[in-house]
């Protein structure tokens, strides 16, 4: 188990800058948030940027994911979108096509898993209509992951189709494989009441890839510095230890880019103590 973090809290500083001031502080792996400033995969000078991120992690021994979260990379209008389940089969296939690229990227860099989600259901024929698009567009999706020897860490969120574990369970009924694992973000089990949380950790062991870590409150989806929210630590990083886990622990403060080398030392003194103890 190492501790990373997430770049989507470090929008305003390049995406080798923020490697190598996260290295300098302790941390021991990356979660990439593929963007504009982040090894855009539409970018025209993607595979030189690609290869100087390999050799800068390999340089700092920084282990990697590659997360598909970006807010307006595919549409600077609207937030998150297209997703798995957007209505129209054209932006379904954009999604895909995002996904299918950030897969080759995590094959070439080594990364643990690419992280993903499902989307917000807006589907005018309803949530079993969304179910029978998620399903389509995922099981490709985990068909090339398959060949590209790549897992994916199935991320659920607040207001997502897929928003619980327990509609990720349901998802797994439809296309289960063991490419198709989970990125447990343990402040939104806090904010939709999935608690005890070392519970669900235990429940999910084994098929566990990643984990994001913040600080949250019950009822609210808003990223929180430690100690500003309503949640227990130690008892999360030791059911992970004990599940024997040994993926990354990703800081994500996606609202923090502001302050990302102040917030970012924060964050590693208060959860690395914890770490070290495991």
């Amino acid at each position: 188990m190492y501790l990373g973090y997430v770049t989507n809290g470090w929008a305003h500083h390049s995406l080798s800058a923020a490697i190598d001031l996260l290295a300098d502080i302790g941390y021991r792996g990356v979660a990439i948030t593929l963007d504009h400033n982040a090894l855009n995969p539409y970018g025209g000078d993607l595979p030189r940027e690609l290869s100087e991120i390999e050799k800068l992690l390999a340089r700092h021994d920084l282990r990697s994911v590659v997360e598909t979260g970006a807010r307006y990379l595919l549409d600077p209008a609207v937030k998150h979108e297209p997703t798995l389940v957007s209505q129209r089969q054209e932006d379904r296939l954009r999604r895909i096509d995002f996904i299918k690229r950030a897969i080759d990227m995590a094959a070439t860099l080594g990364s643990d898993c690419v992280s993903i989600w499902s989307g917000a259901a807006h589907h005018a024929a309803g949530r079993d209509a969304a179910m029978a698009d998620l399903t389509s567009g995922l099981q490709r999706v985990v068909e090339y992951a398959d060949r590209r020897d790549v897992d994916l860490g199935f991320e659920p969120e607040p207001d997502m189709l897929i928003d619980t574990t327990d509609r990720f369970a349901e998802l797994l009924d439809r296309v289960d494989s063991p490419r198709l694992k989970l990125t447990l973000d343990v402040g939104h089990l806090h904010c939709l009441g999935e608690t005890p949380i070392p519970a669900v950790i235990r429940r999910w062991d084994g098929r566990i890839a990643n984990v994001h870590i913040e600080d949250m409150r019950r009822g609210v989806h808003d990223h929180l510095m430690f100690g500003e929210g309503e949640m227990d630590f130690p008892p999360i990083i030791a059911a992970l230890a004990e599940a024997g886990y040994d993926g990354g622990v990703q800081v994500e403060l996606s609202r923090h880019s502001h302050d990302a080398p102040r917030v970012a030392r924060r964050a590693f003194d208060f959860l690395s103590p914890m770490m070290e103890k495991r």
